[in-house]
C-alpha cells in the first residue's frame, strides 16, 4: 500500500479494507507521517482514541508520554487531534458526553440519547480545524459510520476538502446502494482489500482456529423452558380450535367471495394462506373458488403449525382492523392470554422463538463451568506461556462484595462471576486479573510490575487496596492520572506474563485493542453484531514478534436447547456469527471457508452424551496447535484468492455423483426392460415356444392376447419410468451450465444499467460444481462492491420468489416432450425500471432459454405472482441459497 501510496492518493483518498489485526492503525499513522499535515484522526470509541495516541508515541516517537502537540480535545485542536466520532458529533451540537472508557449496557455507537442533530456548532468546530490547517482525516474502523455521525463528518470533510483515509475491517456490504454510496463519497473507493488468508501467508496473522464449547441449560433454566414449551403447546391446541377467531375469518370477504378481493389477497399472501390453512385444519372444506385464486389444482394446504398460527393472529390483533371490530373483547383476551405466556413483545408474536427461552440460553450460567472447563485445559497445555482473554457483555459489580468471604451464588454471567468461578476453583494458582473501564484486579505478585510500568508514564501515586475476599488480589483505583494509560500498563503487564488469564468487557477491549501476546479468547459475550464478533476474534490473531510458532484458539460458548431440534436460539445465533469468520476447516481436505460447516458438527445436537462427545473432540483438536500450522499451510497451497460467492445446496439425501450415476443406470435399465418388453408384445414369431409351458392357456389365441398386453402394460410403465429418469439425469447432468448462462445474463444487465462500472472485458462469471453436487457461482474481476452487488442480485434471482416488481417465467423445452415453468425474481436493482427489467429479460432469452417478463404490480401480475409464491412455498423446507466466502 505504501509503495503505491502517491497512485491511491490521486483521487483524495485512500480506502483500506483488511482483517482485525492487520496494522492498519500502523498504516493508518505512518500514511499521516508521509503526508506530514495536521491531521485529525477518528475513532470509535475514548479507549481506542487513546490507545491510538499510545500507539503513535511509542512506535512513531519512541516515547511513553504525550507531546503537547497532541490533542484529545475537538474544540483545541492541534498539530494532531484524536478524537471520537461521538466526540466530534456531540462537539458540533453542542452536547455534552460522558467520559466512559467504558461503556457496559449501551452499544458505543449510539448518539448519546440526545435526539436529531442540527450540528448548530459545526461553523465554530470546522473554524478551530482551518485554523490549525487541518488536511488529512484518518477515519479508523470506518465501518462505525453507518449512522448519524457521517452526516457531520461529511459536512467537516466538505469545509476542510482534505486527503481521507478510510480503514476497515467490515465495510458495510449489506446496506443499500445509496447508503453504500454514501460510504464510499466519504471513504473514497477502496483501493485494496486483504483478506485473512492473504495475511497469514505473509506472516501478520497466525494460524488460528474456531472453536466450541457447548454446554446444557442448568435444571433450574431446564425447567423454565421446559415449562414455557408445556404452556406454548397448550395455548397453540386452545387456539387451533377457537370457535370465536373461526366464526371471524369466515365472516371475513376474502373467504365469503375471494374473486372480488384479489388485489387484497394479491397484496397479503402470507395472511390469506394462514386464513385457509387455520380453516383447513379445523376440516373446513375449501371451496375451489380458493383453488382458483391460487391458480395451482395440485397445491397442497399444509398443516397449521407454529409459525403458521403466529401469521394467523399477527392479522388477527392487529392487521386487521375494519372487519374484526365486533370481536374487540375477544381479541384483548387473548392478546393478554398471549403476553402472559410469553408469546409476545412488542406486538410481535412468537412461539417458537421466544426471547425469554434465548435469554435463558445465551446467558445461561452452564457457561461459567464451561469458561472453567477452556481455562483449565488451555493451561494445562501451555503452563505459565497461557496468554488467554475473557471478554464479556457486562460487569455484573454486585458480584464483588465488601465482605471477608464471598460465597455469593453465581447466577449471571458477567466480568466479576467469571473471575469469582475462576478465582474459587484456582488449585495451579493462575494468575487471573479484571481490566475494565470502571475496575481493574490483578494479582498481588503483578504489583511491582504494575509500579514499574506506570512509573514510565510518570504516574506516581498509585491508589490500590486487597480485594476484602481474597488478599492474593489487588483493587486498582482509578485516578485522573491513570485514566488515560490504564489500559495501556494492564495490557504491558499482561504481555510479560504477570497476568495469565484476562477478563475484561467487550467494549474496552473487544475492537482495536491490542496484545499480541494472546494465544486464547474466550467469546462470553452474547450481545453484538457480526462487525463487533469479528473484532473481537482479532483479538487472538495477531502474530508475536520474537514467537514465530504462535497460533490463536479462539473459543465459541453455546448453551443447547433440548426442546428444539436444531439445538436452540444461541446455537442459531453463533451459526449467524460464523458466516463472517473465515477459517481453515475440519473436513478431511483442509480447505479456507467460511460458515460453520467448516467445523464438521453434527446438524442438531439436544443430548448430553452428544455434548459430551463433541466437547471432548473439540478440545482434542484444540490441544493439536503443531496440527493447526499444517493445515493451514495445506490450506493455503489449494487457492490464490479469497472469492465471495454464492452456493446453491443439493438437495437429495444421497451424494450428487451417486444421485446423476443412479438416474443414468436406471434409465438405461427402463430403456432396456421397455425393448424387452416391446419384443415380447410385439415379437410373437419369436416366442412361440413358450405356449407350451403355459398349460392353463387354452389356446394359442389365449397367449397372443395374455402377451400382448403384458408387453403394452410392460412399455406404458417402463417407458414413462424411462422419460422420468432421463430427464432427472439431464437435470442433474451439468446444473452448473444453468447457473452460468443466468450470471452471464445478470451480468450484462447488471452493467447496462450503470450499476457496475468495470470494463466489461476484465469480468467472467465463474461457475463450478463439487462432489457433493453443491453449485458455486462469483464473479471474477471487478471491484469488492461489483462482487458484492452482483452475489446480491444473483441470490434474488435464484432464491424463492418474495415481492419483486418483475417476475421472469422460465419456459424448457426438451426434445419437444419436457416442459418447465420456473419462476425468477428480477432483481431490485434491475427491478426498478421497465426498460433494465426488460433488458435483463431480452439477455436471459439469448442466454438463457425462452421466457416471459411479468410486472406484478397489475391484478394479472398479482395472480401470477402469487402462483409463483404458491410454489416456493411448498418448497419452504428446502435447502436456502447462502453466501459464501471460499479460498480458491
Amino acid at each position: 500500500m505504501l509503495d503505491d501510496l502517491q497512485d491511491h492518493l490521486t483521487d483524495g483518498h485512500l480506502h483500506v479494507i483488511a482483517p482485525p489485526g492487520s496494522g492498519k492503525t500502523v498504516l493508518g499513522l505512518e500514511v499521516a507521517i508521509r503526508l506530514n499535515q495536521p491531521t485529525l484522526i477518528l475513532a470509535p470509541t475514548i479507549a481506542i482514541r487513546n490507545q491510538r495516541i499510545q500507539r503513535f508515541c511509542e512506535l512513531f516517537l519512541q516515547s511513553n508520554l504525550t507531546p503537547d502537540w497532541i490533542s484529545r480535545d475537538i474544540r483545541n485542536p492541534k498539530f494532531l487531534t484524536v478524537v471520537t466520532y461521538q466526540g466530534l458529533h456531540a462537539a458540533c451540537n453542542n452536547w455534552r458526553i460522558e467520559e466512559e472508557i467504558d461503556v457496559e449496557e449501551k452499544e458505543t455507537e449510539d448518539t448519546n440519547g440526545n435526539g436529531p442533530s442540527t450540528n448548530p456548532n459545526l461553523e465554530s468546530i470546522v473554524k478551530g480545524l482551518i485554523s490549525q490547517n487541518i488536511k488529512t482525516i484518518v477515519v479508523d474502523e470506518a465501518h462505525h459510520l453507518k449512522n448519524e455521525w457521517w452526516k457531520t463528518l461529511t459536512k467537516v470533510k466538505e469545509k476542510l476538502d482534505p486527503i481521507t483515509v478510510g480503514l476497515t475491517a467490515t465495510p458495510p456490504y449489506d446496506v443499500s446502494a445509496t447508503e453504500w454510496q454514501r460510504y464510499i463519497d466519504l471513504n473514497g473507493p477502496v483501493d485494496s482489500e486483504i483478506s485473512v488468508p492473504d495475511l497469514v501467508i505473509e506472516g501478520d496473522l497466525c494460524p488460528h482456529q474456531d472453536y466450541v464449547h457447548f454446554s446444557m441449560p442448568s435444571g433450574k433454566e431446564l425447567q423454565s423452558i421446559f415449562d414455557f414449551r408445556k404452556n406454548i403447546e397448550k395455548l397453540f391446541q386452545e387456539i387451533k380450535y377457537d370457535e370465536t377467531i373461526i366464526r371471524a375469518i369466515e365472516q371475513h370477504p376474502i373467504w365469503q367471495n375471494p374473486a372480488e378481493q384479489l388485489d387484497w389477497i394479491y397484496n397479503n399472501l402470507s395472511y390469506y394462506s394462514a386464513c385457509l390453512i387455520f380453516l383447513k385444519s379445523n376440516e373446513k372444506e375449501i371451496p375451489d373458488t380458493h383453488i382458483e385464486v391460487i391458480g395451482d389444482k395440485k397445491f397442497e394446504i399444509p398443516k397449521l403449525d407454529y409459525e403458521w398460527i403466529e401469521t394467523l393472529l399477527d392479522f388477527y390483533l392487529y392487521k386487521e382492523k375494519e372487519h374484526f371490530k365486533e370481536y374487540e373483547e375477544h381479541q384483548t383476551t387473548l392478546e393478554n392470554r398471549l403476553r402472559r405466556n410469553g408469546a409476545i413483545e412488542r406486538r410481535q408474536i412468537n412461539f417458537l422463538h421466544n426471547r425469554r427461552i434465548t435469554g435463558f440460553l445465551t446467558s445461561s450460567i452452564s457457561k461459567l463451568n464451561s469458561i472453567k472447563d477452556i481455562v483449565d485445559f488451555e493451561y494445562q497445555k501451555l503452563g505459565n506461556d497461557l496468554r488467554l482473554v475473557i471478554l464479556s457483555d457486562f460487569i455484573q459489580k454486585e458480584f464483588y462484595i465488601n465482605e471477608p468471604e464471598n460465597n455469593l451464588d453465581l447466577n449471571r454471567i458477567g466480568v466479576i462471576p467469571i473471575f469469582e468461578k475462576l478465582r474459587r476453583e484456582n488449585i495451579e494458582n493462575k494468575k487471573i486479573a479484571v481490566l475494565t473501564g470502571s475496575m481493574i484486579i490483578i494479582p498481588v505478585g503483578a504489583y511491582v510490575a504494575f509500579e514499574a510500568k506506570a512509573e514510565k508514564y510518570a504516574i506516581t501515586h498509585i491508589n490500590s487496596s486487597p480485594v476484602p475476599f481474597d488478599s492474593n488480589y489487588l483493587l486498582i483505583n482509578q485516578t485522573e492520572q491513570l485514566k488515560h494509560d490504564i489500559v495501556h500498563i494492564v495490557t504491558q503487564i499482561f504481555q510479560m506474563g504477570e497476568i495469565e488469564v484476562l477478563i475484561g468487557t467487550k467494549s474496552l477491549l473487544g475492537e482495536g485493542w491490542d496484545a499480541p501476546a494472546i494465544n486464547s479468547l474466550i467469546l462470553a459475550s452474547f450481545v453484538g453484531s457480526f462487525v463487533l464478533s469479528n473484532q473481537m476474534r482479532g483479538r487472538a490473531i495477531r502474530t508475536q514478534k520474537g514467537n514465530g510458532n504462535k497460533t490463536g484458539n479462539i473459543w465459541h460458548l453455546v448453551c443447547l436447547d433440548p426442546t428444539s431440534q436444531t439445538g436452540g436460539d444461541d446455537f442459531e445465533l453463533l451459526k449467524r456469527r460464523f458466516r463472517s469468520f473465515v477459517g481453515v476447516s475440519f473436513k478431511e481436505d483442509p480447505g479456507i471457508e467460511n460458515g460453520i460447516g467448516r467445523l464438521n458438527l453434527s446438524e442438531s445436537i439436544d443430548r448430553k452424551e452428544e455434548v459430551e462427545k463433541i466437547n471432548t473432540k473439540m478440545f482434542s483438536y484444540a490441544g493439536e496447535r503443531e496440527n493447526l500450522n499444517q493445515r493451514w499451510k495445506t490450506a493455503l497451497e489449494t487457492g490464490v484468492t479469497l472469492v465471495e460467492e454464492i452456493k446453491i445446496p443439493f438437495t437429495e439425501k444421497k451424494k450428487y455423483n451417486a444421485v446423476k450415476s443412479m438416474y443414468l443406470t436406471k434409465t438405461i435399465q427402463n430403456l432396456i426392460a421397455t425393448l424387452v418388453l416391446g419384443v415380447i408384445g410385439f415379437g410373437m414369431d419369436t416366442l412361440q415356444g413358450l405356449s407350451r409351458v403355459l398349460r392353463n392357456i387354452k389356446t394359442i389365441q389365449d397367449f397372443h392376447i395374455f402377451l400382448s398386453v403384458f408387453g403394452a402394460l410392460g412399455v406404458l410403465v417402463f417407458g414413462r419410468l424411462t422419460f422420468k429418469t432421463f430427464r432427472l439425469y439431464i437435470k442433474y447432468r451439468d446444473i452448473s451450465k444453468d447457473i452460468q448462462q443466468i450470471g452471464d445474463a445478470l451480468l450484462n444487465s447488471l452493467i447496462k444499467a450503470g450499476t457496475i462500472n468495470t470494463d466489461y472485458s476484465k469480468l467472467r462469471v465463474e461457475t463450478s460444481v463439487d462432489k457433493w453436487g453443491a453449485v458455486y457461482c462469483h464473479l471474477e474481476g471487478g471491484t469488492t462492491f461489483d462482487k458484492s452487488t452482483f452475489i446480491n442480485a444473483l441470490q434474488e434471482v435464484i432464491a424463492p420468489i418474495d415481492n419483486p416488481r418483475y417476475v421472469i417465467i422460465r419456459k424448457n423445452k426438451f426434445m419437444l416432450f419436457v416442459k418447465q415453468k420456473d419462476y425468477h425474481s428480477v432483481p431490485e436493482i434491475l427491478g426498478r425500471n421497465k426498460a433494465s427489467a426488460e433488458y435483463f429479460k431480452n439477455q436471459w432469452e439469448r442466454l438463457v432459454g425462452s421466457c416471459d417478463l411479468i410486472f406484478t404490480r397489475t391484478l394479472d401480475g398479482r395472480k401470477i405472482l402469487l402462483k409463483s409464491r404458491v410454489k416456493s412455498l411448498a418448497a419452504q423446507f428446502e435447502d436456502k441459497v447462502e453466501h459464501v466466502n471460499k479460498w480458491r
